[in-house]
């Protein structure tokens, strides 16, 4: 007989402040994405700590008073770690370890994590290793107690490293060596795209956990993992998918998240290059998240740091068997009504309807809604390319609906 497993998750509280540049509704939506960060991780946030500051204390991030209460929790709860959601200095680490006296994380350190759990290929653990060694160097004074400086006394004089320096010379030695190991990758996927011939590249591009992979499934007819979780895909995948006699190569990429790691898009970079090399872009977007504006606002954001944001691209929302407004009792006469009132019709005619009518489209990957719909604009959008490339092939491939008749006779 099988045994069930029991999973433990660790005893965690989360913590933010609330600035004049973040409100406390805006602190409220990073928290719930820490808590979803804190589940992948394989934690359990029993209690969430804010408190509001001019400007976060450059020794211990948070004031005197707020830390003895956090800290007086800790005894009385069990709690084995604690997660800041912004990252923290080297130096503030070190001090709230101290008066804590457990695991002290930012969201930086959880997000790392994360993607050393995720990672399944060479290629990402080599860019996670990378990420993490270059979070660890400013901080290796704090974090084992072996690596404070050597006292001085008997024995301790004389010439040579103290073994802090010895570590961070290691640590650099491995941070340059990863590097050229991700250099030589790099130039093996390169001759790799280069030999996918002239086919359309078509990458799909979004914020984390959107349903980028379910959409790659159904599109594709693969097994691409899927999973409930952020981050469940770290390595790209690429497939080539036939739309009625028209082939091109699809790409799932990594998803994005606010206040991502400056390590991680310095490390996943190369990754992007599935997604720099791409002739059309599918940006798709969860609708039934209440904040999926600013989603669009962060994925847009790393485009144009990786310059992808000119790039044909057609705004896929996702979910919308799971979009729900919020409703307004008919005597309700105080409640405002905001975009979160709004039916899917009525986002339609809001700044949605300025990208296009071929631009966007509304569907549910998991119920195939309005599926037919979104092969006839995807299959459009290659054919464009595809014969702007190669106009003799034009007869190969007629309109959609055209090639649909075809099909029916």
């Amino acid at each position: 007989m099988l045994e069930k497993e029991t999973i433990k998750f660790e005893r965690t509280v989360v913590a933010g402040v609330i600035t004049q540049s973040q409100s406390e509704e805006k602190l409220n939506e990073y928290l719930d994405e820490l808590d979803f960060l804190t589940f992948t991780a394989g934690g359990e946030v029993i209690k969430r700590f804010s408190q509001k500051v001019d400007r976060p204390n450059p020794k211990t991030f948070l004031g005197t008073g707020k830390i003895e209460e956090i800290n007086t929790y800790i005894k009385e709860n069990n709690i084995s770690t604690i997660i800041f959601d912004d990252e923290l200095s080297p130096a503030q680490q070190k001090n709230l370890q101290r008066v804590f006296e457990i695991k002290v994380l930012d969201r930086t350190n959880l997000i790392l994590d994360i993607f050393a759990q995720r990672a399944q290929t060479s290629y990402a653990r080599t860019q996670v290793e990378l990420a993490q060694y270059q979070y660890l160097l400013p901080r290796l004074s704090g974090m084992w107690t072996h690596l404070e400086r050597q006292r001085g006394g008997i024995g301790m004089r004389g010439p040579g490293e103290t073994e802090i320096e010895t570590d961070r010379r290691i640590v650099r030695d491995r941070i340059a060596l990863l590097k050229e190991k991700i250099r030589t990758i790099d130039r093996q996927m390169a001759v790799q795209r280069s030999n996918r011939g002239a086919m359309v590249r078509v990458a799909l591009v979004g914020y984390t956990n959107v349903g980028k992979s379910t959409l790659m499934n159904v599109i594709s007819k693969s097994e691409v993992f899927v999973e409930n979780k952020l981050f469940a895909t770290l390595d790209t995948t690429v497939r080539k998918v036939v739309i009625k006699n028209l082939p091109f190569l699809l790409s799932d990429t990594v998803g994005f998240i606010r206040k991502l790691p400056t390590q991680l898009i310095e490390s996943f970079k190369s990754t992007l290059d599935e997604v720099r090399e791409a002739d059309l872009l599918l940006h798709v977007v969860d609708i039934s998240h209440p904040e999926f504006e600013d989603h669009i606002a962060s994925v847009n954001q790393i485009l144009q740091d990786i310059k992808s944001i000119d790039k044909p691209t057609i705004m896929v929302f996702n979910k919308i068997d799971a979009y729900k407004p919020l409703t307004i009792d008919p005597d309700d006469l105080m409640t405002e009504r905001t975009s979160r009132h709004y039916s899917i019709d009525e986002w339609k005619a809001t700044w949605m309807s300025n990208v296009g009518e071929k631009n966007a489209l509304f569907i549910s990957a998991t119920n195939k809604e309005n599926f037919e719909e979104f092969r006839e604009k995807v299959y459009e959008a290659v054919r464009e390319i595809h014969i702007t490339r190669f106009p003799y092939n034009k007869f190969l491939y007629p309109d959609y609906k055209e090639n649909f008749a075809e099909e029916k006779e």
